[in-house]
């Protein structure tokens, strides 16, 4: 009998991070540190190209619009991120 000790399989390979993340309200998770926006969204069913993802900012941290080609560190500082949509904002 193999002794299964944390963050290992029993084969003895490591079992892979896992990085948690809220898209309004609903859980998803990866095993990649980081995805762009247009990652996250391809995680969402259904998701309406008309919205922007928004990241929930912690603290007095705004919360600010995630472009598709920009990288999300999803390491944990304070608990998993959040993520809405919200309809893209028409300036002109």
């Amino acid at each position: 009998m193999t002794v299964e000790t944390a963050g290992e399989h029993e084969d003895g390979k490591a079992k892979p991070k896992s990085y948690t993340f809220f898209v309004n309200g609903k859980k998803y998770e990866t095993d990649q540190l980081s995805l762009t926006g247009l990652q996250i969204k391809a995680k969402v069913s259904g998701w309406d190209q008309t919205h922007d993802l928004i990241l929930e900012g912690h603290g007095n941290d705004p919360d600010r619009v995630i472009a598709d080609d920009e990288n999300v560190n999803l390491e944990k500082d304070h608990g998993p991120l959040r993520f809405s949509s919200a309809p893209k904002a028409n300036f002109g």
